[in-house]
């Protein structure tokens, strides 16, 4: 898009958050406010319409109950800390993999930490150690089918995706003491040659047709009210969503290279 700036070939982009504020930056987007602009979250979009959360993934535990072999699903960050599941927790490691960074930013939040002292997830992941984590460069679906990891730091779609489309015993645990959501937003590229059709597209995937089509596709939209009944019931209710939180994601990407170093560094 950047390389494309002065005679772009897109009209619209899908990109994670901070892709999204950096494209802002870049001046590769404009200010478009879609139809359905006021049911968006003040958290989940740019002021101006630059960017606007289409829907979310949010961090939690990703669980092979099976794996766990009779041990009870755990509800809690603290609860990984207990000894009963030593072995058993995964977790992408957040200096090359951006859902590992997300759970570390969620455990952090969580336990009391901000984006400018991430002390309490540095605390954490040593006392983690403890109970033998396997922490994989990148995604690790797969061993969680399998069993090989009973519990592991992931999103949400990727839980749902393994219990109703390969109808695996998982579930999904927002922990009690609090996560992160992350965005996955759209917006209108600066002097697209097309903009009437992109902002059409940018109307309808905020639609109740269009949200429902990410719905179906285990993605929560942002406009949880256009959520088909009969596919709401794959998700966790809204209570339990209540409890993953937003953060300022351009201070998120900002500091994320100066966490990395200190986790490399200190955890072993």
């Amino acid at each position: 898009m950047v390389a494309e700036k002065a005679s772009p070939v897109a009209d619209v982009t899908y990109l994670g958050v901070t892709f999204g504020i950096q494209a802002r930056k870049e001046g590769v987007v404009t200010p478009y406010k879609p139809a359905a602009w006021n049911d968006i979250p003040a958290g989940l979009k740019d002021a101006d319409g630059n960017w606007f959360t289409i829907h979310s993934g949010t961090l939690g535990f990703m669980v092979n109950v099976d794996a766990l072999k009779g041990k009870p699903i755990p509800k809690t960050w603290a609860d990984l800390l207990k000894p009963e599941y030593k072995g058993l927790i995964g977790y992408l490691d957040p200096s090359s993999a951006f859902v590992g960074y997300v759970g570390a930013v969620a455990i952090n939040q969580a336990r009391g930490g901000t984006l400018d002292n991430f002390g309490p997830a540095i605390d954490y992941f040593k006392a983690l150690m403890k109970n033998e984590p396997i922490v994989p460069k990148q995604t690790s679906y797969a061993r969680v089918l399998s069993g090989e990891i009973a519990i592991l730091l992931d999103y949400d779609f990727n839980a749902y995706r393994a219990k109703y489309k390969d109808k695996a015993n998982v579930e999904f645990v927002i922990p009690a003491e609090g996560s992160l959501v992350v965005p996955y937003v759209m917006s209108l590229v600066n002097k697209g040659p097309n903009q009437v059709n992109g902002k059409k597209v940018l109307d309808f995937v905020l639609s109740d047709e269009g949200q429902a089509i990410w719905a179906n596709a285990y993605l929560r939209p942002v406009r949880a009210s256009a959520i088909p009944k009969e596919v709401q019931a794959r998700f966790l209710p809204a209570s339990e969503y209540a409890k993953a939180k937003t953060v300022d994601y351009g201070k998120m990407a900002e500091v994320q290279k100066a966490f990395s170093d200190r986790y490399l560094k200190e955890i072993q």
